[in-house]
């Protein structure tokens, strides 16, 4: 695809695609949600649209104004996408909810990955998955939704000089889920996180599905 039609700026009309939308009944929920969203949040920008996707996934418009966007992420995304770039995330509910329509990205969840090292080291099945996937996430798309502690090892992998093409980081929790993802705010790497303990897998399937959909509109 040309850069002219990865310009992000492209994809901020009002019309309306769901490429996960199967039936009509199902294409006028999510019409009527998007409908709604654009009026409580704004339809300026690509990333308003990531903030109403969100917003609509956690069924609070508080969301929108927890949302961070680091390093011009939306054309990060759309360029990795158009690469072909794999997809790594922390969980399986992550993988599954992640629109496998419009690219062609392979999508792997960590916890497939890494076993052995979990045991030998006693860290978390995420974090292991990704320290096994370390060679592997140079140009990625990592997308995070559960696990702080994978959020941190790859925001380690980064200071190393290992750069992620894209980072949806919005863990959920009490216990290092904010850390994180204030830690993931200081890397020079493009990335979409939110502030606080909310967020969570449907955040972070939404932050991403939202720009798959932007992709294809525009192939």
């Amino acid at each position: 695809m040309s850069k002219e039609l990865l310009r992000p700026a492209v994809t901020t009309e009002s019309t309306y695609t769901d490429i996960g939308a199967d039936t009509p009944e199902g294409f006028s929920i999510s019409s009527r949600s998007r409908s709604l969203a654009r009026e409580a949040v704004g339809n300026s920008t690509p990333e308003d649209r990531i903030r109403q996707r969100c917003s609509i996934a956690v069924g609070d418009w508080a969301m929108a104004d927890l949302l961070r966007f680091s390093h011009d992420p939306v054309a990060a995304g759309l360029a990795a996408l158009d690469a072909g770039a794999p997809i790594f995330t922390d969980i399986r509910m992550v993988l599954t909810g992640i629109q496998k329509r419009g690219h062609t990205c392979p999508v792997s969840c960590a916890l497939d990955f890494g076993a052995d090292i979990s045991r030998d080291q006693g860290i978390t099945r995420s974090s292991a998955g990704f320290v096994a996937l370390r060679d592997e996430l140079e140009g990625s798309i990592v997308v995070i939704g559960n696990a702080p502690s994978a959020l941190l090892t790859v925001c380690g992998f980064v200071d190393e000089g290992i750069c992620p093409a894209l980072i949806v980081g919005t863990p959920v929790g009490f216990v290092n889920a904010a850390e994180s993802k204030e830690v993931l705010r200081t890397k020079s790497v493009p990335s979409i996180s939110n502030v606080g303990t909310r967020g969570g897998t449907p955040v972070a399937v939404a932050s991403l599905n939202e720009i798959i959909t932007m992709y294809a509109e525009q192939v």
